[in-house]
């Protein structure tokens, strides 16, 4: 008996040493990759720097040491570390071009413009841009046309159709479970709560949608027309065809590639831009990599570039699959508040990508750079949307600068509440009864039974107050009058290059313009730029990639595709407040 408690004494005392052992390797581990992550990277002569196109693009890198640990997730690109790259690239004299690789890269309408404005940037610098792909969907061949030589595999496909809308309407389905929703609405083109109480699109929302997705599509057809030298009328023509069902050969004879080749044949072509041997090896730079590039020395004051993207809640989200990042007012009041009294920033810029999302949330954040801007200028820079709540939060800011693709506007406010009292009276059988003090108690009957005339009516005066805020908030913030505003609100939504015509944008551009405006206002001859909130440490990686598991996020939303939003937006809905201020929909350019 000694001898048997004497092993399992034995055994529990290895696998103890032997855990503390794989603990130390795996921490020194995690600290190499760090370690080596940031130390400064210096470029060889004669580089080519590369980006992998067969990724997602956010707005903001967000750094995970889970998946390089594990190697998993998908593969997502930081829009501030691209346009960051793409800079630093331009300025390197050891970098003499990019290589664009690969074609199926995902990221919203305005910042596929931002990109594409950096790289002809990077092309009027002097320096060449080789793009190839086996496959170019729509959004990497209008990034791919920039380039000096676009090359397809002499098998492959460039896609070209146009841009489509296809909102998903579920009221029928939710009828088969017993489920309605009450829907309480101000604007006749705020149309987020059709999908729950239509089965097709309004007439004004219709008419909405059309002229976005036509405003957008003339842009890029304009944009490949002056790279490629294709008349917009032909590039037309070519869509409607659908260019994905095209021989290469086709492709070739419309401009829309300069030359057919296997992966391994284009390291000719840039061996021949580089005037290096054949048997030579190529100097790449991944973009990664480029992060630890040094950049100009900063110097003069500093300017504040605040990332504020995602859906507006009140409080960040916790738990499995929470649907992306979030602008949570609770945590970015606070640190606006810091920004504010931090007398080493000067000026603040905002960047603001964002559908919108909880009324209330955006009325506190819409307060917080109300009072950020009495001390310091507050510059909003526009991403792929800033609308609705969006738009509410950035009303207030000195000055507003948006892509022509943006996606803003959108002043209006809905209230939904579901109504399951079919599928718990009838279909499963459940009784209630009520006891109460006073006559609205048990407002709402929760799942007993619908909302009543005298409810809805008070919660219909309560949304329209909600509007008239929301009215009143933008006239103060653009200097117009209530009228003015009415004008154009009742939930339109507006291109970024129309909205700058009504007086909701000040300027068309992207980050850089915002930048240089914010400096303008607070009379900076030398400034130089530092991002907030700042990236979490290692131990916050690991400890939020458990709790709110951004790996199955990853997989979902890459699994469902275009089916992600809707999901969401229905696998969410009862931790939503009543009140909302959001777009219905979300499109990227694929």
């Amino acid at each position: 008996m000694k001898q048997f408690f004497k092993y399992v004494l034995a055994t529990i005392v290895g696998l103890l040493v032997f855990g503390i052992i794989v603990a130390i390797f795996g921490a020194m581990s995690i600290v190499g990759m760090v370690a080596s992550g940031e130390a400064t990277k210096n470029v060889s002569k004669n580089s080519v720097m590369v980006i992998n196109m067969n990724s997602i693009v956010d707005e903001q890198s967000q750094p995970d040491i889970v998946s390089k640990l594990t190697g998993g997730g998908i593969e997502t690109i930081g829009l501030d570390e691209l346009l960051s790259a793409i800079k630093k690239a331009k300025t390197n004299d050891n970098i003499k071009g990019i290589y664009m690789e690969g074609g199926l890269i995902e990221m919203g309408l305005a910042s596929a413009q931002e990109v594409r404005a950096a790289l002809e940037d990077f092309r009027e610098s002097g320096k060449w841009i080789v793009s190839y792909a086996d496959v170019y969907s729509q959004g990497s061949y209008y990034l791919a046309s920039v380039a000096d030589k676009v090359i397809v595999n002499p098998k492959g496909m460039v896609d070209i159709h146009g841009i489509g809308s296809q909102p998903m309407f579920v009221k029928d389905l939710m009828k088969k479970f017993g489920i309605k929703m009450q829907v309480i609405k101000v604007g006749q083109y705020k149309s987020a709560t059709e999908m729950f109480t239509e089965d097709k699109m309004s007439i004004a929302n219709r008419q909405q949608v059309e002229a976005y997705i036509k405003g957008v599509w003339d842009n890029i057809v304009e944009s490949i027309s002056k790279s490629r030298d294709i008349t917009p009328e032909a590039l037309n023509l070519l869509a409607d065809s659908v260019t994905a069902m095209m021989p290469t050969e086709a492709l070739l004879s419309a401009k829309l590639v300069d030359t057919l080749a296997y992966a391994d044949g284009v390291k000719g072509v840039i061996k021949q831009l580089l005037d290096i041997d054949e048997k030579k090896a190529i100097n790449q730079v991944s973009l990664e990599e480029m992060r630890n590039v040094k950049g100009p020395r900063k110097d003069g004051e500093e300017i504040a570039v605040y990332y504020a993207f995602g859906d507006i809640v009140q409080e960040p989200a916790t738990g499995i699959n929470t649907g992306g990042h979030q602008i949570a007012a609770a945590n970015v009041c606070k640190d606006i508040e810091k920004l504010a009294a931090d007398d080493n920033v000067k000026a603040v810029v905002i960047r603001v990508n964002s559908p919108g999302g909880d009324a209330y949330a955006s009325e506190q954040l819409w307060h917080a750079i109300t009072e950020l801007k009495a001390k310091k200028p507050v510059v909003v820079s526009m991403g792929d949307y800033a609308a609705s709540g969006g738009y509410y939060m950035s009303c207030p800011a000195s000055w507003i600068v948006a892509q022509p693709n943006t996606l803003t506007g959108s002043i209006g406010i809905f209230g939904m509440i579901p109504d399951a009292s079919e599928l718990v009276t009838q279909k499963l059988g459940v009784k209630f009864d009520e006891v109460k003090t006073n006559r609205n108690s048990i407002m709402g009957g929760g799942f007993a039974r619908p909302l009543n005339a005298e409810e809805t009516s008070m919660l219909q005066k309560e949304i329209e107050r909600g509007y008239e805020l929301f009215r009143q908030r933008v006239a103060d913030g653009r200097g117009m009058t209530i009228e003015q505003v009415e004008e154009i609100a009742q939930g339109h939504v507006w291109l970024g290059q129309d909205a700058i015509d009504i007086k909701l944008v000040d300027q068309l551009g992207g980050l850089d313009d915002a930048v240089a405006k914010a400096a303008e206002l607070a009379k900076l001859d030398k400034y130089y730029t530092n991002n907030y909130p700042a990236a979490p440490g290692i131990f916050d990686q690991i400890l939020g990639s458990a709790k709110n598991g951004n790996a199955l996020d990853e997989q979902v939303r890459a699994t469902l595709g275009d089916l992600y939003e809707p999901y969401m937006m229905l696998k969410n809905i009862n931790k939503r407040q009543m009140m909302q201020a959001r777009l219905p929909f979300v499109l990227n350019l694929r």
